[in-house]
């Protein structure tokens, strides 16, 4: 049975991934610090028929993040399917926003490192195996500023800019190998209490768009805008 690993798996987003992609046939890898959050999760799915597992790991930390990766492929036997899409719900030390005149290197790289250099880092954990078996999945999220960006997020549109240019050019170079890869930018608010006269749309309306890419494997991105 496929795999599908989620980077940053919550219970919004992730959640409504994982039961789209568990409800049609994968197992489910879920990973993020929190260990109990993951325990929740996961019974949430198996409620749902879904055959899941949690793995903690934190994306700021490369070791852990490549370590719960190898330990979900040595439990489900492949990861076929990775999905990018840490968000931080809860603090994480150094997290400002900042407008393009206020943006430094300390308010940036963080970003960076949570944005695109963890997505840097699980590709490298997952791809020789998709390589060696000719096949696989790889998906990367961010927020809909990495193609249309606004000024109150300047150094979060930078890091999830520098994502999306670096997903679309590895699609270029996986292009006849089996293995897809593709950036998705969400351009609404998720859930409930989004600023007025903004767009806003449910995970699970949401989901659905990431296994569209997965089975048609037809564009490098996708921009969903409700």
């Amino acid at each position: 049975m496929p795999t599908l690993a989620i980077v940053g798996a919550g219970p919004g987003m992730g959640l409504a991934i994982a039961r789209t992609f568990g409800t049609r046939g994968h197992d489910v890898a879920l990973l993020a610090r929190t260990p109990e959050k993951l325990d929740g999760l996961v019974a949430e799915l198996e409620k749902d028929g879904v055959t899941a597992a949690a793995f903690p790991a934190d994306v700021l930390d490369r070791d852990s993040l490549t370590a719960a990766l190898d330990a979900a492929r040595a439990r489900f036997g492949s990861i076929d399917v990775l999905e990018y899409s840490p968000a931080p719900h809860s603090p994480v030390p150094g997290f400002t926003t900042a407008a393009p005149s206020e943006v430094t290197v300390d308010n940036l790289q963080p970003q960076i490192e949570y944005t695109f250099y963890g997505a840097v880092a699980a590709t490298r954990a997952v791809l020789p195996a998709m390589r060696e078996a000719g096949a696989g999945t790889l998906l990367f999220t961010s927020g809909g500023g990495s193609i249309d960006p606004v000024p109150m997020f300047g150094n979060v549109n930078a890091a999830g800019g520098a994502l999306r240019n670096w997903v679309i050019n590895l699609h270029n170079e996986l292009a006849d190998t089996g293995i897809f890869a593709a950036h998705v930018a969400i351009a609404t608010w998720i859930g409930e209490n989004g600023p007025a006269g903004f767009p806003s749309a449910t995970p699970e309306q949401i989901a659905p768009l990431y296994w569209e890419l997965h089975e048609k494997r037809d564009r490098p991105e996708a921009v969903f805008t409700g």
